[in-house]
């Protein structure tokens, strides 16, 4: 598994993403930050987009997207061809989107769930394989379109 992660924040987000930033340089991540950087206002799509296309290029296995609900990163980051965020607002989901969906990409809601609460849930979704089981190989090559 590689080390090195890619993390994006609108303005809603930014606080967190301070915070999982540290959490994931404590546990020996090197942490690519692509916005934004500060609690201005600024458009969620470029920053998903930008992330997004950093994990679907191969140069990130992963990728965290933080905004007020997650939903709005969720959507814009599964444009891109190849990416599969998941919005996880709890740790069930957290672990079933990776062992299921092979998730690249994890969106989470600043206003949503409680900041100790989003970084269970990122140890949780970095530390859970992909099942490699033959029926989830088959559903995420339906979700590519490749059948």
């Amino acid at each position: 598994m590689s080390k090195k992660i890619v993390i994006g924040s609108d303005h809603a987000g930014f606080d967190y993403k301070q915070e999982i930033v540290s959490q994931l340089k404590s546990a020996g991540y090197e942490v690519i930050d692509v916005g934004c950087y500060d609690k201005n206002s600024c458009d969620y799509p470029i920053i998903a987009q930008t992330v997004a296309k950093r994990v679907a290029s191969g140069e990130f296995e992963k990728g965290i997207l933080i905004c007020g609900t997650g939903i709005g990163m969720s959507i814009a980051a599964n444009k891109v061809r190849g990416i599969r965020a998941a919005l996880c607002p709890d740790e069930f989901s957290a672990r079933a989107t990776r062992e299921h969906n092979d998730s690249n990409i994890l969106c989470l809601g600043a206003r949503v769930i409680d900041v100790n609460l989003a970084r269970k849930i990122v140890e949780i979704w970095l530390e859970t394989p992909f099942s490699n089981l033959e029926k989830h190989k088959k559903r995420i090559s339906m979700i590519e379109g490749d059948k």
